[in-house]
């Protein structure tokens, strides 16, 4: 009881194809293709938003930063009682 010969692989993939069809299972390929491509975009722009710019001054404090009419995002907590 070994690993399966290349003759075993060879069924599997003749049925998978009859059962799946070529066209859904090449629907299937781009789409998984796709995915695996927005992932890496996704991780490249989050690689480069973390570095600063070069010669670029640091950011000031989130004080600063603020102006009159800005919307702040943030999160709301219940107050708990002690």
């Amino acid at each position: 009881m070994g690993s399966f010969s290349i003759w075993h692989w060879l069924i599997v993939l003749i049925i998978v194809l009859l059962v799946f069809g070529t066209k859904k299972l090449r629907g299937l390929g781009s789409d998984l293709g796709g995915a695996v491509k927005g992932f890496k975009e996704g991780i490249k722009d989050a690689t480069t938003e973390d570095k600063p710019a070069e010669g670029s001054a640091p950011n000031p404090p989130a004080a600063q930063q603020v102006k009159d009419g800005q919307t702040i995002e943030g999160e709301v907590r219940e107050k708990t009682r002690s």
